[in-house]
Protein backbone atom coordinates (compact mmCIF):
# COMPACT_ATOMS: atom_id res chain seq x y z
CA UNK A 1 0.00 0.00 0.00
CA UNK A 2 1.05 3.79 -0.97
CA UNK A 3 1.52 6.31 2.28
CA UNK A 4 -1.65 8.01 3.30
CA UNK A 5 -1.89 11.32 2.71
CA UNK A 6 -1.19 13.59 4.96
CA UNK A 7 -2.52 17.71 4.77
CA UNK A 8 1.22 18.37 3.44
CA UNK A 9 0.57 16.16 0.52
CA UNK A 10 -0.64 12.69 1.56
CA UNK A 11 -4.78 12.46 2.64
CA UNK A 12 -5.34 13.17 5.93
CA UNK A 13 -5.87 9.92 8.14
CA UNK A 14 -7.56 9.67 11.33
CA UNK A 15 -5.84 7.76 14.32
CA UNK A 16 -6.08 4.51 13.24
CA UNK A 17 -8.83 2.35 15.27
CA UNK A 18 -8.66 -1.34 14.14
CA UNK A 19 -10.00 -0.66 10.88
CA UNK A 20 -10.79 -4.62 10.07
CA UNK A 21 -13.01 -5.13 13.25
CA UNK A 22 -15.62 -7.46 13.03
CA UNK A 23 -19.51 -7.26 13.84
CA UNK A 24 -20.64 -7.38 17.80
CA UNK A 25 -20.89 -10.97 18.85
CA UNK A 26 -18.61 -12.95 16.21
CA UNK A 27 -15.68 -14.39 17.78
CA UNK A 28 -12.38 -13.35 16.92
CA UNK A 29 -10.76 -16.86 17.56
CA UNK A 30 -12.69 -19.43 15.51
CA UNK A 31 -11.48 -20.37 11.72
CA UNK A 32 -13.31 -22.76 9.44
CA UNK A 33 -12.50 -26.40 8.93
CA UNK A 34 -10.16 -25.90 6.01
CA UNK A 35 -8.00 -23.15 8.36
CA UNK A 36 -9.33 -20.23 6.50
CA UNK A 37 -9.36 -17.66 8.30
CA UNK A 38 -11.91 -14.15 7.46
CA UNK A 39 -12.02 -10.61 8.81
CA UNK A 40 -15.00 -12.22 10.80
CA UNK A 41 -13.36 -14.70 12.49
CA UNK A 42 -10.06 -12.91 13.41
CA UNK A 43 -9.84 -8.61 12.60
CA UNK A 44 -6.17 -8.74 12.70
CA UNK A 45 -4.81 -12.43 11.66
CA UNK A 46 -7.54 -13.11 8.72
CA UNK A 47 -5.91 -15.01 5.71
CA UNK A 48 -8.48 -14.75 3.54
CA UNK A 49 -9.56 -11.44 1.39
CA UNK A 50 -12.47 -11.07 -0.93
CA UNK A 51 -11.11 -9.71 -4.62
CA UNK A 52 -12.56 -6.80 -6.27
CA UNK A 53 -13.09 -6.86 -10.44
CA UNK A 54 -10.74 -4.41 -10.62
CA UNK A 55 -8.26 -2.39 -8.83
CA UNK A 56 -8.79 0.92 -7.45
CA UNK A 57 -6.79 3.63 -6.74
CA UNK A 58 -8.10 6.37 -3.87
CA UNK A 59 -6.64 10.15 -5.23
CA UNK A 60 -6.79 12.90 -2.65
CA UNK A 61 -6.89 17.26 -3.26
CA UNK A 62 -5.38 19.47 -1.16
CA UNK A 63 -7.12 22.58 -0.55
CA UNK A 64 -4.99 25.38 -2.53
CA UNK A 65 -2.76 27.67 0.01
CA UNK A 66 -3.36 30.69 -2.81
CA UNK A 67 -3.92 31.20 -6.22
CA UNK A 68 -0.90 30.07 -7.48
CA UNK A 69 -1.39 26.49 -6.62
CA UNK A 70 -0.99 24.12 -9.52
CA UNK A 71 -3.71 21.65 -9.52
CA UNK A 72 -1.96 18.88 -10.69
CA UNK A 73 0.60 19.66 -7.95
CA UNK A 74 -2.09 19.65 -5.24
CA UNK A 75 -3.75 16.22 -6.90
CA UNK A 76 -1.91 13.51 -4.77
CA UNK A 77 -2.09 9.43 -4.96
CA UNK A 78 -2.87 7.86 -1.86
CA UNK A 79 -3.33 3.81 -2.27
CA UNK A 80 -4.48 1.17 -4.38
CA UNK A 81 -6.41 -1.77 -3.60
CA UNK A 82 -7.78 -4.84 -4.69
CA UNK A 83 -9.99 -6.34 -1.96
CA UNK A 84 -13.35 -5.67 0.44
CA UNK A 85 -10.61 -5.75 3.43
CA UNK A 86 -8.58 -3.58 1.56
CA UNK A 87 -11.20 -0.75 1.01
CA UNK A 88 -12.55 -1.06 4.88
CA UNK A 89 -9.32 -0.74 6.28
CA UNK A 90 -8.35 2.20 4.11
CA UNK A 91 -12.12 3.84 4.46
CA UNK A 92 -12.08 3.51 8.13
CA UNK A 93 -8.66 5.15 8.88
CA UNK A 94 -9.10 8.77 6.86
CA UNK A 95 -10.42 11.63 7.31
CA UNK A 96 -14.40 11.88 6.40
CA UNK A 97 -15.81 13.98 3.76
CA UNK A 98 -17.64 15.80 6.38
CA UNK A 99 -14.43 17.37 7.75
CA UNK A 100 -12.25 18.17 4.77
CA UNK A 101 -11.61 21.29 3.98
CA UNK A 102 -13.23 23.55 1.59
CA UNK A 103 -11.66 23.05 -1.93
CA UNK A 104 -10.63 19.02 -0.95
CA UNK A 105 -11.53 16.10 -3.08
CA UNK A 106 -11.40 12.44 -2.40
CA UNK A 107 -11.41 10.90 -6.12
CA UNK A 108 -11.81 6.66 -6.23
CA UNK A 109 -10.61 5.74 -9.93
CA UNK A 110 -9.81 2.25 -11.58
CA UNK A 111 -5.97 1.77 -11.33
CA UNK A 112 -4.29 3.31 -14.15
CA UNK A 113 -6.72 5.96 -14.84
CA UNK A 114 -5.57 9.57 -13.09
CA UNK A 115 -9.25 11.65 -12.01
CA UNK A 116 -8.07 14.01 -14.54
CA UNK A 117 -10.14 15.28 -18.07
CA UNK A 118 -6.55 15.07 -19.92
CA UNK A 119 -6.27 11.45 -19.12
CA UNK A 120 -6.35 9.55 -22.42
CA UNK A 121 -8.77 7.16 -20.69
CA UNK A 122 -11.07 10.20 -19.80
CA UNK A 123 -10.68 12.75 -23.13
CA UNK A 124 -13.88 11.23 -25.06
CA UNK A 125 -15.91 10.99 -21.88
CA UNK A 126 -18.23 12.86 -18.83
CA UNK A 127 -19.67 12.82 -15.73
CA UNK A 128 -22.83 12.67 -14.01
CA UNK A 129 -23.36 14.76 -10.97
CA UNK A 130 -25.40 16.21 -8.42
CA UNK A 131 -24.94 19.29 -5.96
CA UNK A 132 -26.05 18.89 -2.59
CA UNK A 133 -26.77 23.07 -1.57
CA UNK A 134 -27.99 22.07 2.10
CA UNK A 135 -24.94 21.08 3.43
CA UNK A 136 -25.84 21.17 6.71
CA UNK A 137 -28.40 18.46 6.81
CA UNK A 138 -27.14 16.30 3.70
CA UNK A 139 -25.12 13.23 4.97
CA UNK A 140 -22.79 13.08 2.92
CA UNK A 141 -20.02 10.33 4.50
CA UNK A 142 -23.11 8.21 4.30
CA UNK A 143 -23.74 9.38 0.57
CA UNK A 144 -20.12 9.27 -0.28
CA UNK A 145 -19.70 5.50 0.76
CA UNK A 146 -22.64 4.26 -0.71
CA UNK A 147 -21.11 5.78 -4.69
CA UNK A 148 -17.47 4.00 -3.47
CA UNK A 149 -19.20 0.82 -2.81
CA UNK A 150 -21.72 0.95 -6.00
CA UNK A 151 -18.53 1.54 -8.18
CA UNK A 152 -15.88 -1.34 -6.34
CA UNK A 153 -19.14 -3.56 -6.66
CA UNK A 154 -19.78 -2.98 -10.38
CA UNK A 155 -23.14 -2.81 -9.91
CA UNK A 156 -23.89 0.89 -11.59
CA UNK A 157 -22.94 -0.71 -15.22
CA UNK A 158 -24.28 -3.84 -17.03
CA UNK A 159 -21.78 -6.51 -18.11
CA UNK A 160 -19.65 -5.48 -21.12
CA UNK A 161 -20.82 -1.36 -20.91
CA UNK A 162 -16.92 -0.68 -19.77
CA UNK A 163 -18.20 2.70 -19.23
CA UNK A 164 -17.41 3.71 -15.37
CA UNK A 165 -13.97 5.34 -14.58
CA UNK A 166 -14.44 6.32 -11.10
CA UNK A 167 -16.44 8.92 -8.88
CA UNK A 168 -15.72 11.73 -7.13
CA UNK A 169 -16.67 14.05 -4.17
CA UNK A 170 -16.04 18.05 -3.83
CA UNK A 171 -16.08 19.66 -0.70
CA UNK A 172 -17.24 23.68 -2.01
CA UNK A 173 -18.36 26.71 0.39
CA UNK A 174 -21.82 26.65 -1.36
CA UNK A 175 -22.51 22.38 -1.48
CA UNK A 176 -21.12 18.92 -1.57
CA UNK A 177 -20.69 17.44 -5.14
CA UNK A 178 -20.81 13.58 -6.18
CA UNK A 179 -19.63 12.14 -9.54
CA UNK A 180 -19.38 9.17 -11.36
CA UNK A 181 -17.08 9.98 -14.75
CA UNK A 182 -17.69 7.62 -17.65
CA UNK A 183 -15.38 6.71 -20.35
CA UNK A 184 -17.91 8.24 -22.99
CA UNK A 185 -20.36 10.57 -23.56
CA UNK A 186 -22.85 7.96 -25.36
CA UNK A 187 -21.23 8.48 -28.82
CA UNK A 188 -21.16 5.27 -31.35
CA UNK A 189 -18.47 2.67 -30.91
CA UNK A 190 -17.61 1.29 -34.19
CA UNK A 191 -16.43 -2.66 -33.79
CA UNK A 192 -12.68 -3.51 -33.09
CA UNK A 193 -11.09 -4.06 -36.27
CA UNK A 194 -14.39 -4.92 -38.14
CA UNK A 195 -14.81 -7.83 -35.72
CA UNK A 196 -17.59 -7.85 -32.66
CA UNK A 197 -20.76 -6.05 -32.47
CA UNK A 198 -19.39 -2.15 -31.59
CA UNK A 199 -21.94 0.13 -30.72
CA UNK A 200 -24.44 2.61 -31.80
CA UNK A 201 -25.24 5.94 -30.78
CA UNK A 202 -28.47 5.29 -29.49
CA UNK A 203 -27.22 2.14 -27.32
CA UNK A 204 -24.66 4.43 -26.20
CA UNK A 205 -27.03 7.15 -25.03
CA UNK A 206 -29.46 4.35 -23.23
CA UNK A 207 -26.15 3.11 -21.96
CA UNK A 208 -25.30 6.47 -19.82
CA UNK A 209 -29.14 6.94 -19.10
CA UNK A 210 -29.19 3.50 -17.51
CA UNK A 211 -25.97 4.04 -15.22
CA UNK A 212 -27.35 7.71 -14.22
CA UNK A 213 -30.47 6.46 -12.90
CA UNK A 214 -28.55 3.47 -11.06
CA UNK A 215 -26.36 6.34 -9.85
CA UNK A 216 -29.06 8.55 -9.06
CA UNK A 217 -30.84 5.31 -6.63
CA UNK A 218 -27.49 4.81 -4.70
CA UNK A 219 -27.52 8.37 -4.00
CA UNK A 220 -31.12 8.48 -2.70
CA UNK A 221 -32.08 11.34 -4.96
CA UNK A 222 -35.94 12.15 -5.08
CA UNK A 223 -37.67 11.81 -8.55
CA UNK A 224 -37.74 15.57 -8.44
CA UNK A 225 -34.26 16.14 -8.21
CA UNK A 226 -32.26 16.23 -11.55
CA UNK A 227 -28.76 15.08 -11.96
CA UNK A 228 -26.87 16.17 -14.79
CA UNK A 229 -24.37 14.77 -17.57
CA UNK A 230 -21.81 16.74 -19.44
CA UNK A 231 -18.90 16.26 -21.32
CA UNK A 232 -15.19 16.80 -20.26
CA UNK A 233 -14.65 18.98 -23.58
CA UNK A 234 -17.98 21.01 -22.94
CA UNK A 235 -16.82 21.50 -19.12
CA UNK A 236 -13.32 22.56 -19.91
CA UNK A 237 -14.79 24.82 -22.89
CA UNK A 238 -16.92 26.39 -20.42
CA UNK A 239 -14.13 27.46 -18.04
CA UNK A 240 -15.81 28.63 -14.93
CA UNK A 241 -19.08 28.84 -16.61
CA UNK A 242 -21.40 25.65 -15.79
CA UNK A 243 -21.14 23.51 -18.79
CA UNK A 244 -24.91 22.71 -20.42
CA UNK A 245 -26.09 19.27 -19.35
CA UNK A 246 -26.30 16.78 -22.24
CA UNK A 247 -28.58 14.45 -20.46
CA UNK A 248 -30.57 14.87 -17.13
CA UNK A 249 -32.20 11.64 -15.20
Amino acid sequence: MATAVTENGVAPVKAVNNENEAPEGTTTTATSDSGQVTVFHDANNFNVKHPLMHEWTLWFTKPPTGKGDNWNELLKEVVTFSSVEEFWGIYNNITPTSELGLKADYHLFKKGVRPEWEDQQNKHGGKWSYQYRDKRNVPIDELWLHAQLAAIGETLEADGDNEVMGVVVNVRKAFYRIGLWTRTVGKQIPAANGKGEGRSAEKGREVLHAIGKRFKDTLRLKDADVMEFSGHTDSASAGSTRAKAKYTV
